[in-house]
């Protein structure tokens, strides 16, 4: 979430709203506070945007596309893969452009975040991510075998 300077604003919950709210804090590592100004800003974005939620994932919590296991940057960087061709990455993925389209306009509003994750990505070899997950072993493509 982009950082700026805080405006405050109260609010008046139910009592079962702030306990849950307090659960999901603490389970973050986060104050009250900053769990709720993050579900502000996540419910901000999924009205704005078509298409996206968010979700808690390995890396921390994450936009995604609604529907799908996909974050947007995932989506992102097989688009890069096609050239930003939106009508063979949304073929590929059996989507409507639509879905693809959401994505690429969630990623240009929010450049830094899906920046981050692709590189946190790239940084990440076959090696690094056997020591997380021993069992991970590497795809090669028939396309790629060709080449």
């Amino acid at each position: 979430m982009r950082k700026t300077r805080p405006v405050v604003v109260s609010m008046r919950l139910p009592a079962e709203s702030g306990n849950r709210l307090k659960r999901m804090a603490n389970r973050h590592g986060w104050t009250p506070s900053d769990a709720s100004a993050r579900l502000v800003e996540e419910g901000l974005r999924r009205s704005e945007f078509a298409f996206i939620d968010f979700r808690d994932s390995a890396a921390g919590r994450q936009a995604y596309i609604q529907g799908s296991t996909l974050a947007v940057w995932e989506v992102m960087l097989l688009v890069q893969s096609y050239k930003s061709d939106v009508s063979a990455a949304a073929k590929h993925l059996k989507w409507p452009e639509a879905k693809v389209h959401a994505a690429i306009n969630y990623a240009k509003a929010f450049p830094e975040e899906i920046e981050g994750a692709l590189s946190e990505n790239a940084a990440t070899d076959l090696e690094a991510l056997r020591r997380m997950l021993p069992q991970a072993s590497e795809f090669v493509t028939r396309r790629a075998l060709k080449s």
